[in-house]
């Protein structure tokens, strides 16, 4: 029981964020900026905006790409 509310309480909390920023992507990656850069930045379908001098994402089209990313990527 405890577990579905936690559950529902992150989903409200995702849910909430329609973008997330330079910051954020770095957070939910757990991989640092130069990582993603070298990973997935520049892939034609991770969708990014640039605002002036800061990088914004789409919430959830950021989360499906990244999800499909690292089903992509080798197994070691």
């Amino acid at each position: 029981m405890c577990h579905e509310k936690i559950s529902e309480l992150i989903k409200e909390v995702d849910a909430e964020l329609v973008f997330w920023d330079k910051k954020e992507l770095v957070r939910r990656t757990m991989m640092c900026w130069p990582t993603i850069l070298n990973q997935f930045f520049y892939d034609p379908r991770f969708t990014k905006h640039k605002i002036g001098t800061k990088w914004y994402f789409p919430a959830k089209e950021t989360r499906d790409f990244l999800i499909k990313w690292l089903s992509e990527q080798p197994k070691h």
